[in-house]
């Protein structure tokens, strides 16, 4: 007689690594958080060492944010029936709940991979003119993620820029004429030894931040034990640490659900523009980068108006990559800033 096949108990998923645990780094996850609560900040710009949490903190945050509800066959993750776009010809209309979407542009990619562009197999199989959507489509209403971005082709990087400020990605070639939405937080990180950025695509960031590596042995043991922890039971730890990524969750939503009532009064108004031309800052972006970040910052702490404190707050990582290099200040870039704002922001 033969025996059964024993069944094999379905395999857990992974859980991801928790924001709330991640050791240090303290400006890179206010950073985050930021662009969390307010997406029109025009993404995340993360510079420094290889292995310092940067992949790890934007697939985190992530995770810790609620399940989104969008329709199943939806390309673009609409939220409601009537917002699907009529050439996705989408068959299964239910609304289900999914994860908010991370998606990793690699290096290399072309541009039609990132947009989209003609179905190639639909056109020869049934001579019919469709359209496949490309990356944006699937990040939006998420985050999109590229590591190295320092080395990514620049009207790659200018396409990526544009669509995450106007919030919508055109496609105008092989006879299509598509729009669909495309709102998501852009988050670039890179090694700045392996290349620079144009000063022009840097100011399109809206914040950015510095990682280095830890140099003190207590917090590079302490983000040992964690992952070590992580790695020999992730469930355990994820659950360990669910608590402290609930209630970041739930700030992140209160901030979202309070920001457009707070005010900017009007000496704020002229401390972002005082701020911005003693950094020496082009156009008008800075002022109004700074505006949005203090007031994410206010909406987070519960405040009813943005204040100078809140300025404070955010005005390095809005201005340390707008600040116009002087070649006779040896001073570094933070120094600087922390400078302008004592002189300006008593």
């Amino acid at each position: 007689m033969t025996q059964a096949a024993p069944q094999l108990a379905p395999l857990s998923r992974r859980p991801t690594y928790p924001f709330s645990a991640i050791v240090g780094q303290e400006a890179m996850k206010q950073a985050l958080v930021l662009a969390a609560v307010e997406p029109a900040l025009g993404g995340v710009l993360i510079f420094g060492d290889r292995g310092t949490g940067k992949s790890t903190a934007v697939r985190a945050l992530a995770a810790l944010l609620p399940m989104i509800e969008a329709v199943a066959g939806c390309p673009v993750n609409s939220p409601r029936v009537d917002m699907v776009p009529d050439w996705a010809r989408v068959t299964d209309l239910t609304l289900v709940k999914k994860p908010t979407p991370v998606v990793d542009l690699p290096l290399g990619v072309t541009e039609d991979r990132v947009v989209g562009a003609l179905d190639i197999e639909r056109a020869i199989s049934r001579g019919e003119k469709a359209y496949e959507p490309g990356l944006l489509a699937r990040a939006n209403r998420g985050f999109l993620y590229i590591d190295e971005v320092n080395l990514l082709e620049d009207h790659i990087v200018d396409l990526l820029l544009d669509v995450a400020q106007s919030g919508e990605n055109v496609v105008e070639r092989d006879g299509l004429s598509i729009r669909h939405p495309a709102r998501f937080v852009l988050v670039g990180s890179g090694n700045p030894e392996e290349g620079e950025l144009r000063p022009q695509l840097i100011d399109r960031f809206g914040l950015s931040v510095e990682v280095t590596t830890p140099r003190e042995p207590k917090e590079r043991v302490e983000v040992l034990i964690r992952r070590d922890t992580y790695d020999r039971d992730p469930q355990a730890f994820a659950a360990a640490w669910g608590a402290e990524d609930a209630a970041l969750c739930a700030r992140i939503l209160a901030a979202r659900a309070r920001i457009a009532a707070i005010e900017a009064p009007s000496p704020v108004l002229y401390d972002c523009a005082t701020l911005c031309l003693a950094v020496g800052a082009d156009g008008l972006r800075g002022e109004l980068t700074l505006l949005k970040a203090a007031r994410a910052m206010a909406a987070l702490e519960g405040a009813a108006k943005v204040t100078r404190a809140h300025l404070r707050a955010v005005a390095p990582m809005v201005l340390t990559h707008r600040l116009r290099r002087d070649p006779l200040d040896e001073a570094g870039q933070g120094a600087r800033i922390s400078r302008i704002l004592a002189e300006h922001l008593p």
